[in-house]
């Protein structure tokens, strides 16, 4: 290892592979910010630019510093505009959005920035430890397993429910599940649900959805009652409060341990992915988290927002132990990156550290380095990204409605996808005045095709749902979820007790 770590130093710190990193980053960052223009898109995109340039270890250092470049760079649109860059960024909008209200959006940009870069780091530094081990460790991962996952992601509707909403966080996830079951499954090819229209065969885009629930109600809000603009800095636009203090930086440090590691192990599970490490590292701090904390969740809570941005980061480290060490891709832009790779003529696999030490360790130590790069980066930016919430509303709102119409059509380049937007989101307008959660909706959007299609395949490998009781990590993680959905409320229960 100590030799690979020496040959990985030597071959990032070229001058060639620096400039690499660095280009990566920024590309990846500003396309991040972007709603609907996520890393699988740039990455395509970036595929022929990294052919030319021959050299296999720069080629994939540029396409994975643009990897999470855009990972990093998503948070800033999810904080100040409520419209998240990536699917991965949902999360992050639903405590940073609240505090770019409150007048926080220096200090939330902040608390994002450094997350994020610890999160990537120790995920690094985990997967330079453990990446054999691993790899093992996903392989042991079948249908059944993820299907427990799935429902074990499932369980956390209740962390999304506030006081008495519980049934209507419920409401919301079924209704997930459903819009998930629109178009052509995984193991079916005949369409479902369509109504006989072409374009839903391909069923709803992600990108779509997270912008009919979040970006278009927020600016149908902004029209609705002007005052909704004013960001507690009284309009003057002047970024305050950018540090964190110590009691902040103690009160995020557990949360950001804590997380690197859970996001990073779900992100070595082939198929689990950023998304799904953000949205379950937030659900665990919030049912981990004590009453005066658990209040502040949804509000502006810096654990709420420390969570997601730490996860998704580290699962997005952690999606390169399947793709180097077994030639799995564990997500949709890992399947691209595969694509590149053979492309290139590198064979990713378990023979990859030993036939071509140098792509493998020079790929681990640029992700230090691309870490670093996108916080030296990021940090002077934030004043001046911040000033963002000083635009007045009458360019905001336009502002606000381009990026969401812009996003949603070059998701699918398909003007039915800007029918389904506004459709969507004036029934996401009109449940968010009725106080119904949003975020369990898209959690049982995203995990719903999952859900069914391991499932369903479970069911045919087993004859039946036996697997269930048959392979004791399967039901180890089905107990987990039971645990998660009544933990809460025998919490509460006690403290109630405790109060009598």
């Amino acid at each position: 290892m100590l030799e690979g770590i020496l040959m990985g130093l030597t071959t990032a710190f070229s001058i060639k592979n620096l400039l690499m990193v660095i280009g990566g980053c920024l590309i990846g960052t500003f396309i991040g910010m972007l709603p609907g223009l996520g890393p699988m898109s740039i990455i395509a995109i970036m595929i022929p630019v990294a052919i030319t340039i021959g050299d296999p270890s720069a080629a994939l250092i540029l396409l994975a510093g643009v990897y999470y470049g855009a990972i990093f760079g998503g948070s800033t649109s999810s904080i100040l505009i409520n419209a998240p860059g990536v699917a991965s960024t949902v999360a992050t909008s639903f405590d940073g959005y609240p505090m770019a209200r409150q007048g926080k959006a220096g200090k939330a940009l902040t608390i994002a920035a450094i997350s994020s870069f610890c999160g990537g780091t120790i995920g690094a530094i985990l997967l330079m430890i453990f990446a054999p081990v691993l790899a093992s460790v996903a392989l042991s991962f079948h249908s059944a397993e993820y299907f427990a996952l799935m429902v074990v992601g499932l369980s956390a509707i209740a962390t999304f429910a506030g006081t008495g909403q519980v049934a209507k966080a419920i409401m919301m996830t079924v209704a997930g599940l459903m819009l998930a079951t629109v178009g052509e499954a995984a193991l079916f090819n005949a369409p479902r649900f369509t109504g006989g229209v072409m374009d839903l065969q391909s069923g709803f885009s992600f990108i779509t959805l997270a912008m009919a629930m979040f970006a278009l109600p927020e600016a149908i809000f902004l029209v609705l009652d002007p005052k909704r603009s004013n960001t507690g800095d009284g309009g003057s636009g002047e970024i305050k409060d950018l540090r964190i203090t110590c009691d902040e930086a103690r009160a995020i440090a557990p949360v950001i341990g804590r997380q690197s590691i859970q996001g990073f192990l779900i992100g070595v599970l082939p198929g689990a992915g950023a998304t799904i490490a953000s949205f379950l590292g937030y659900a665990v701090e919030r049912n981990i988290a004590t009453d005066d904390d658990k209040k502040m969740f949804g509000k502006g809570s810096i654990k709420g927002l420390s969570a997601p941005e730490t996860a998704n980061n580290a699962a997005c480290t952690g999606s390169f132990v399947p793709l180097l060490t077994l030639g799995i891709p564990g997500s949709g832009t890992t399947a691209i990156l595969l694509g590149a790779l053979v492309a290139l003529n590198v064979t990713p696999g378990p023979r990859l550290m030993i036939d071509e030490p140098q792509i493998f360790w020079s790929v681990i130590i640029s992700m230090y380095l691309g870490n670093l790069v996108l916080l030296i980066l990021n940090l002077p930016l934030i004043p001046y990204i911040a000033k963002i919430l000083a635009v007045p509303r009458n360019y905001l709102i336009p502002f606000i409605l381009f990026f969401t119409l812009m996003g949603a059509y070059i998701g699918q380049n398909n003007a039915t996808e800007l029918l389904i937007l506004v459709g969507l989101g004036v029934v996401a307008t009109i449940l968010r005045l009725a106080d119904f959660p949003l975020p369990p909706l898209l959690i049982g959007f995203i995990l719903g095709s999952m859900l069914e299609n391991n499932f369903a395949r479970s069911m045919q490998l087993y004859d039946g749902p036996s697997f269930i009781w048959e392979r004791p990590m399967t039901m180890g993680l089905l107990i987990l979820a039971v645990a998660l959905v009544f933990l809460p409320g025998l919490r509460a229960r006690r403290a109630r007790i405790g109060r009598e």
